[in-house]
């Protein structure tokens, strides 16, 4: 038996747990960034106006998660739990629920097209109402959990890209709904880890769509990108088509597979391994990297330093590198040619997440991809520490910024404020989200 289709059960499917956050100070957000390689926290007060202050932040290296999901609930407890509590002590606020950001359990996209008669007559508020619940309707994910779901874009009479059909006509309204689903147990797992740190999870978000929502800006998110968003466990994309999400993808390859390549390439321990790559690993070879000379700690060797440590050319551990990243590329290449989004959707792409922080990953990238390609940092945040304002923090920052920045699907909180503006989408949706869940 499939699981039911129940916006509460884990706390997030359109916006089930906006009375979490609520029960925080008024303003309060906490992020909380659960990745392979390391757990994050930002805690930020929103103010009247909507400008973000972030109070305080954390981060810790995770050995309990892997690809995303978690493999050691104990291990990823403590983890988490020492992050969040960093957080707060620089914050001086204690949090009682996190907004998450999900990228393990295979996360899917799927749109759902649903249409209705409207019999040549004016559009209506009440139309749009029929069609969402027709929408609604139609979404059957299985044994999986819904993760995301809002429009994408509304059509009339076929013509698609219509963002405020009240006032139209034609014959045929129709909505194309975006749905994000994920495998339960994956889900499961990581809010049991959550809980076990005594937080409840405000809801889940989709990590590539948190990233974008750091990175990209207003004209990428209209006109076309992709964002690649390469953490250590997997790569992760997100497409965006016309200001919406149109679809997300996880790639099971990530920064980590690097890491475990030199280890076994140059044997030496995990450990140097990632400090090797940190320190000296780049995308592609560069003319001096023969002449470099680096210091590799032998595998199980014990005695004085000079004894246990080999030296090696740069160009080496380079060689190690540099297929890996290719690998990696080339499979985000195939995914976006395989979805029909080597077009228009990912004309320009942006490079996230830890690993998009190796030197010459940008002109390695363009070389594959054959696109316009950047490094994003998060950019709609200030206030962020050096140490936390490059890629590899974008999810988390995405996460705050995802109360103000996803309105279709709005939270308890978000759903009074809709009603309090004047008539329009965002009005409107928030009025449906809240009479039917």
């Amino acid at each position: 038996m499939g699981i039911s289709y129940d916006p509460g059960r884990f706390h997030n499917s359109f916006g089930g747990g906006g009375s979490a956050m609520t029960s925080q100070r008024q303003g309060l957000i906490a992020a909380l960034d659960v990745g392979s390689s390391k757990v994050g926290c930002f805690i930020a007060h929103r103010g009247a106006s909507g400008e973000l202050d972030v109070l305080g932040l954390g981060h810790r290296v995770c050995r309990g998660v892997k690809a995303g999901a978690v493999v050691d609930i104990a291990e990823a407890e403590r983890a988490i739990r020492a992050a969040v509590q960093q957080a707060e002590t620089l914050a001086g606020e204690t949090v009682e629920s996190v907004l998450v950001s999900l990228s393990a359990g295979q996360l899917e996209s799927q749109v759902i097209e649903v249409d209705v008669s409207i019999d040549g007559h004016r559009v209506e508020e009440a139309d749009i109402t029929r069609v969402l619940h027709e929408a609604r309707a139609s979404i059957d994910p299985g044994d999986r959990v819904v993760i995301h779901a809002f429009p994408a874009c509304f059509a009339i009479d076929g013509s698609y890209g219509v963002k405020e059909p009240v006032g139209m006509f034609g014959d045929r309204l129709a909505v194309s709904m975006h749905v994000i689903t994920a495998a339960a147990g994956p889900v499961r797992n990581l809010e049991s880890a959550i809980q076990r740190a005594h937080l409840t999870v405000a809801r889940f978000v989709a990590s590539p769509y948190a990233s974008a929502l750091a990175t990209l800006v207003d004209d990428e998110r209209e006109l076309g990108a992709a964002v690649v968003d390469m953490g250590a466990g997997s790569t992760q994309i997100a497409i965006f088509v016309g200001g919406a999400l149109v679809h997300v993808d996880v790639i099971p390859v990530g920064a980590g597979h690097i890491t475990q390549d030199i280890a076994r390439g140059l044997l030496t321990p995990v450990d140097h391994a990632e400090r090797l790559k940190t320190y000296y690993g780049a995308a592609m070879q560069s003319p001096t990297d023969d002449r470099e000379m680096i210091d590799v700690p032998q595998l199980g060797e014990t005695g004085p330093a000079e004894d246990i440590t080999s030296q090696l050319p740069r160009s080496v551990l380079t060689g190690v590198i540099q297929p890996r990243i290719e690998e990696t590329l080339e499979l985000v290449r195939d995914y976006l040619e395989a979805g029909g989004f080597d077009g228009i959707g990912a004309r320009r792409v942006v490079l996230t997440g830890g690993g998009a922080q190796m030197p010459g990953i940008r002109e390695l990238a363009q070389t594959i991809l054959g696109k316009q390609v950047r490094i994003g940092r998060p950019c709609r945040v200030v206030g962020l520490a050096d140490a936390t304002a490059g890629p590899a923090f974008a999810t988390c920052t995405g996460l705050l910024l995802y109360d103000q920045m996803a309105p279709l699907e709005l939270s308890d909180e978000r759903q009074t404020e809709a009603k309090e503006q004047p008539k329009g989408r965002l009005a409107r949706m928030g009025r449906w989200f809240k009479e039917n869940f």
